[in-house]
């Protein structure tokens, strides 16, 4: 599971006393990004990764090749990643976008505004009059149905529900400047192949004529957003790119254009969380593991709560305690109990020293924690390439 690039390097911080560390294997995300860009038919769909799942500037000029585009999700995002790919297209999303951020959005030539509201359609419509340029969007749709089992479901604040999009056509009427190119909808994550494209036929069957009565000029856009699933306690069960690109490829009509956003499926692998324990103890006949670092470094597994697969790799210090063929719980150094990275983990022997290697850290780890809560040292950064 562990390379052994990846496994050599994690040592070598540990002699030199520089965990915990992230260590990103550039060459794993781009074998891997190659398999999901070869399982999809070229166009059908085409991809825009999502860098809210990893913007690094390694991660995201590594996934250049292989995507048609960055979906990006605030102002900040949006001029990090100009900075670092300045001609990749670029659609800009998410809830409650600033007059401040509309206004970069047009002015750094963003490819497609995804519009959350009326409202937000309204301001975007006067600023982009007022700048005097063109805006291509999309209406972003929230349709309800049945999303039991998913992992999240995107309700609430998520885009418009078919009634209140109805309320776009009239602002649209009126605003020359904007140009409705089709429609977005992201309505949950946590989905294999198959319910994924029934997710998708479900999102299509809606926006089809939807856009036929809006009366669109070119081809239509759907962007049927992202979520495919991500298998933490089983990192071997990956999304079927290969059974998905088949079917996404049946659901594509003539004169339209299909649109994916994934994020976590694509940059997760790539990454791992490496620290060290400090210490092992009993504790109300339980055993714990008291590492270097914590969730404010790697939060993912405290937000999803599941165990965040790891593998040991000895590098004993023969003072400290040790405890062999026991189910051992992994904790960082904050004062919480919330701090956990997982619960009654099957050990041969671990000991005081030895270095934990947190697989599967590649996608919402450092970008999306608590860092500064205790002020404890940051991490490392580490992005290797055999390229």
């Amino acid at each position: 599971m562990i390379t052994e690039t990846v496994a050599a390097h994690s040592v070598s911080l540990a002699t030199a006393r520089r965990l915990p560390a992230f260590i990103y294997d550039l060459e794993a995300l781009r074998t891997h990004a190659a398999a999901v860009r070869d399982a999809l038919t070229p166009g059908a769909p085409e991809i825009f990764y999502a860098a809210k799942a990893n913007p690094d500037g390694p991660i995201l000029r590594t996934l250049a090749p292989f995507v048609d585009g960055i979906e990006v999700a605030s102002g900040g995002e949006l001029q990090h990643v100009r900075g670092i790919l300045p001609n990749a297209r670029i659609a800009f999303g998410g809830p409650g976008k600033t007059d401040e951020e509309l206004s970069l959005a047009i002015e750094l030539g963003v490819e497609r505004i995804h519009v959350e509201s009326p409202h937000e359609l309204t301001r975007l419509a006067q600023l982009a009059h007022a700048a005097d340029r063109d805006v291509d969007i999309l209406l972003r749709v929230n349709l309800a149905g049945e999303r039991s089992g998913v992992a999240l479901a995107m309700s609430g604040p998520f885009g418009m529900d078919p009634e209140l999009i109805g309320a776009c056509r009239s602002i649209l009427a009126s605003a020359p400047r904007v140009r409705l190119r089709g429609i977005h909808a992201h309505l949950a994550s946590g989905l294999g192949a198959d319910a994924m494209i029934r997710q998708s036929a479900e999102i299509l069957a809606w926006a089809r004529p939807w856009l036929a009565a809006a009366g669109i000029a070119g081809p239509a856009e759907y962007n049927l957003g992202g979520g495919q699933a991500v298998d933490y306690a089983d990192p071997q069960n990956v999304f079927d790119w290969a059974s998905y690109g088949k079917q996404i490829a049946a659901l594509a009509g003539p004169n339209e254009v299909l649109r994916i956003e994934p994020g976590r499926a694509i940059s997760v692998y790539a990454g791992w969380y490496v620290t060290q324990i400090l210490d092992i103890k009993q504790a109300h006949g339980e055993w714990y593991a008291v590492l270097r670092g914590g969730t404010m470094q790697l939060r993912t597994p405290v937000t999803k709560q599941h165990n965040q697969p790891s593998v040991i790799l000895p590098l004993p210090d023969t003072s400290g305690p040790s405890v062999g063929g026991e189910a051992v719980t992994y904790v960082g150094q904050l004062c919480t109990p919330k701090d956990v990275f997982a619960r009654r983990v099957p050990t041969d022997r671990i000991q005081v020293g030895d270095v934990v290697a947190f697989a599967m850290a590649g996608a919402y780890g450092w970008n999306i924690s608590h860092h500064d809560f205790l002020m404890h040292p940051k991490p490392e950064f580490a992005y290797l390439d055999r390229a």
